[in-house]
């Protein structure tokens, strides 16, 4: 407890910066590895008929495209607990503890 009746905030350690930095990094990394997996879920399919027609589908493949997302969902929930963390590494306001609880009534 300090002199002026403020209890430390236990919540505020500086080292949540490192944390910051390690989760935008992974999700960096998810982000990178989900654009991939969308690629390979989309095939374009080209079927020329004996009249000369050229028939063009696309064709979406849910297993890489649902990867793709999960990797998309895990990289946002990376990047909301990295700004949690950085306000904890910022500051945290103490709290103040009531007059009584300071004269021991």
């Amino acid at each position: 407890m300090n002199d002026d009746g403020m209890r430390p905030a236990r919540l505020h350690r500086p080292w949540r910066a490192l944390i910051v930095v390690v989760e935008v990094l992974l999700a960096a990394g998810a982000v990178w590895g989900a654009v991939p997996l969308w690629d390979l879920g989309v095939r374009t399919l080209t079927v020329t008929l004996s009249d000369g027609t050229v028939l063009t589908s696309t064709r979406f493949v849910g297993s890489w495209m649902t990867g793709a997302i999960g990797l998309g969902l895990v990289a946002a929930i990376l990047l909301v607990d990295a700004a949690r963390e950085a306000i904890l590494a910022v500051r945290v306001p103490s709290r103040r503890i009531p007059e009584a609880h300071l004269e021991g009534a």
